[in-house]
Order: structure tokens, then sequence, then C-alpha cells
């Protein structure tokens, strides 16, 4: 019988995927629970497991959008597997070119040069093509033509005319394409490939964010060297003791949430006509997999320790990257970090992740001479940016949220430790 495999539903919110590679060909011999497809949605990209063993059957493309619950392929569960014994026949074929098949190709071959008129013995050859003659005419556009190329502003030297005697036509000024620039003598090839569900979704929601909030961005600067001396001093042994290393992402973290408390209204969402807050801090952490930009969530970000928030953005970031991420994984967030420092980044404007209403952007740290009590100093600086939808956040809260981040990493120990690094790490 043959088994028909569905597109089981990665999500509640999530109604159609894309299918993004067959690992198995049509024809083949599966195993139950082998990996037979990678399917993306719009928040991530899944493994799609045969749920039997069989002769696999393909009903669906490489690329074909496929609606939940849409059969992708059949399964035949009462086929024999053509692997088992097929070395015990993989001699007993004829031999190609012996007996009667040798002549029959002969046979062929005469018949070939029969039919063929260059091969004849009168050395007749097929007529050729007239080759079309230079007039004055060749390369010159129609009335029709120059008046679109003048349009597009090309040049008609540029342009290899389809009519009579290389004339320019009308059809071809409409094809023509602007010159790159004068040609070089490196490659020029080009090539196309279809964007995935995933990263049309990113697409769409970057666009809808621009269009449907009314985003802006405060920038301020954080002097890290704070961080920097704590880091130097406990990070070998917080990471003896946790197996995960004091990163920066912990600190701004633990900053996050103490300004989002701070400061609630940044910490909500318009449904609406109604502004929705919340008395959680669920934190999206923004990295970069094999498919595009995706979007883990800490979850209750409030509660967790320094060594809390480095084992789970230790643990997404490893899933993202393998590409063992899920779509719950991903659902939800009421607020973003993103780190295009670790890139290079000096400054960028980061966009609202929505339905979130702000952002945090954190960029590279560069020792940058600054003012210390009246003394000219190198200290390690970074850039921050928060960008937020100004509907329900106003220039006053995002303002004072970033300077409450920034004086959370500026004195780590009295802001973010209670006084006692010690017992914030748990060493």
């Amino acid at each position: 019988m043959a088994l028909e495999m569905k597109v089981p539903s990665p999500g509640e919110s999530i109604t159609e995927v894309e299918i993004a590679e067959w690992l198995v060909a049509d024809g083949d011999w599966v195993e139950k629970d082998q990996a037979i497809a990678e399917v993306d949605s719009d928040k991530a990209t899944l493994e799609l497991p045969a749920e039997a063993s069989g002769i696999i059957t393909l009903k669906a493309e490489e690329g074909d959008a496929v609606a939940v619950g849409e059969v992708v392929c059949l399964i035949d569960t009462e086929a024999a597997n053509p692997n088992e014994g097929s070395k015990d026949v993989e001699n007993s074929g004829p031999t190609m070119g012996g007996g009667d098949e040798g002549g029959n190709a002969g046979d062929v071959a005469k018949e070939m040069r029969k039919d063929n008129p260059e091969s004849k013995s009168t050395g007749e050859k097929a007529p050729q093509p007239e080759q079309a003659k230079e007039t004055y005419a060749s390369g010159t556009p129609s009335p029709a033509a120059k008046k679109t190329l003048d349009e597009k502003g090309i040049d008609p030297k540029s342009v290899s005319g389809t009519g009579r005697d290389g004339r320019i036509t009308k059809e071809d000024a409409v094809n023509a394409k602007p010159s790159m620039g004068t040609p070089g003598t490196g490659s020029r090839g080009e090539s196309r490939s279809k964007l995935s569900m995933l990263r049309r979704k990113v697409a769409e929601r970057l666009v809808s964010a621009k269009n449907e909030t009314a985003m802006l961005t405060t920038f301020n600067e954080a002097d890290m060297k704070p961080i920097f001396d704590l880091r130097k001093e406990y990070k070998e042994t917080f990471k003896a003791k946790h197996g995960v290393s004091l990163g920066f992402m912990s600190f701004f973290t633990k900053a996050v949430v103490r300004a989002l408390e701070m400061y609630p209204a940044v910490n909500s969402m318009i449904d609406g006509k109604e502004m929705i807050s919340y008395d959680f801090a669920d934190i999206s952490i923004a990295v970069s997999g094999p498919k595009g930009l995706m979007v883990p969530v800490i979850r209750n970000a409030e509660n967790l320790s320094f060594r809390g928030v480095e084992q789970e953005v230790k643990r997404l970031a490893l899933r993202a990257r393998d590409g063992d991420i899920t779509v719950d994984e991903m659902t939800g967030g009421t607020f973003t970090i993103t780190n295009g420092g670790v890139f290079g980044s000096m400054m960028s404007t980061p966009i609202i992740n929505p339905p979130q209403s702000a952002i945090l952007g954190m960029h590279n740290i560069i020792e940058r001479p600054v003012v210390v009590d009246g003394n000219i100093v190198a200290r390690p600086m970074m850039y921050l940016a928060v960008s937020y939808d100004h509907r329900i956040i106003d220039g006053k809260e995002s303002v004072g949220f970033l300077v409450a981040i920034k004086e959370a990493l500026e004195d780590p120990i009295n802001l973010l430790m209670d006084g006692d690094v010690k017992k914030a790490l748990e060493l």
C-alpha cells in the first residue's frame, strides 16, 4: 500500500511551507525516520522525516509552496528493497557491442550516412544561409527605435540590429538594456536564485516595520572598561565552574531587563487601538544562521542569572547555527538585542522586530580618547542605538531607557550585581 505523507504543522501560526530541498530522489528506497526533505517556513528550516520504509514517489518540486496537511510524497511500504541482493545480478546483463548488436550498429551507421546530405560521395554540401550584407542602414535605428533608445539613454552603437541588413528595429530598442560601463577583460556573468521563504518573510517584515511604525532611533555610547575589568578577572573562574564564557551578552541582557522595568512602555506592543504591556522580559537575540537571520528568544530573562543567560545564549546560538532551532524557540519576544559589532559595525540603525516596539543595537568596541576627571585617556567605547516605535514610546522614555542601559554597563557591580560580584556570578 502507498502511505501518503502530508506536511506537518510546524507551529500554530504557520499555514504554508516551501520545499527547500529534497534529500532523496523519486524512486529511491527510504528508511523510516530518514530525513527526506528540508522545508522552509517563514520562521525556520525544518527536516521532514520518512514516516515508513519503502519506495518514495515525490509529489512536489523543490521551490513549491505547499499548504500544511498537503500530500508531498507517497511511500510504497510493500515494495521490496532494491538494494538487497543487487550484487548477485550486477553482471548478468548482455554485453554491449557483441553478436548481432554489433552488426545492427553498423547498419544504423550506414543509414545515418545515407540520410546525411554532406556524406554523399558526390561531395555536395547542404546550402548555407545567405550572409547579411553590410549597407548604409546597418546599425541604424528606425525612427521608432531611435525614440525608444533616446528615452532609455542607450547608444545605438551598443545595440545589435536584427532587421534587414542589420537595421535596429523598435523591438531591438525595447529589449535593449543599458550598458554596464566599458566591458572589461574579466568574467561578466550573472546568476539568479530564488529567495527562500524565510528570506522572503524577513524582507516582508522589514518593509512592514518601516511602513507601519513611526520608527525613530536614539544613540549613546558606553565606556566598556568596567566590564572589561570584570571579565579579565573572573572569566577563567566563571568558565571553569559553569562551562560557558562570561561574555558581553549577559551584561547587556541584564542591563536591558533592568531598563525595561524602569520604562515599561518600551516593553509594550500595539494591538489595534490598545497597548499591551508585559510584566516579563522575553528577550529576542538576533543571530546569523545558515539560512539567514534568526531571532531565538530567551524566556523570562528577568529570572536568569549571568550564568543562566550565557548558557541560554550558547544553547540557542548553537541550535540556530546547526539548523535545529524550532519555531517555538523563535516565537514571541518582547524586546530584541542585535549585535552588529561582531561583524565590525561601528554604528547602525537597527530595525524594529514587529510586533515589538523597540530594539537595541550593539556595535564594535574601539579604544577612543575620552575625557575622564579632566584628563584625556584611552577607553574601550561602544556606540549604542535604540530604535523605537514613536506611536507608544515618547522621546523622553526612549532616551531615558538607553541612558539606563549605559549607566548599568558603566557601573555593573552596583547596578547589575548588587555590589557582590562573586554572588552574582555564582562563584
